[in-house]
């Protein structure tokens, strides 16, 4: 019974890793970015639209259903680390300046977006 006790307090001390990815189409070059608290559950989420048509990024649903999911990359763009100071901070603000800068260098390398 303890075990089941300290195996619940690992999991809710666990830090999932935040900060951006993206799906990018190997034909058009586009991409598709997303900030988030967690990376893995987020990119789960967006497969699983995607692969049932129900991704709220229309544009990006399009080129998926007509291009097939082997068409796109999707990988971790940039990882945003915890602070030992403040565990427990909302990191919101953080995630979504990581996403805009990420964006802004990538359109000055030439990149467009969905």
């Amino acid at each position: 019974m303890n075990r089941k006790k300290e195996l619940k307090k690992e999991y809710r001390q666990m830090k999932p890793a935040m900060g951006v990815f993206g799906i990018q189409s190997q034909i058009t070059g586009k991409y598709y970015l997303e900030g988030t608290a967690n990376l893995r559950a987020a990119i789960n989420r967006s497969i699983f639209q995607l692969n049932f048509g129900s991704h709220p990024n229309q544009e990006l649903q399009m080129d998926w259903t007509k291009l097939g999911q082997d068409n796109f990359a999707i990988k971790i763009i940039d990882e945003l680390p915890y602070t030992e100071e403040e565990p427990q901070k909302g990191y919101a603000d953080e995630v979504q300046e990581l996403q805009e800068m990420w964006q802004e260098k990538l359109r000055l390398d030439g990149a467009s977006f969905y």
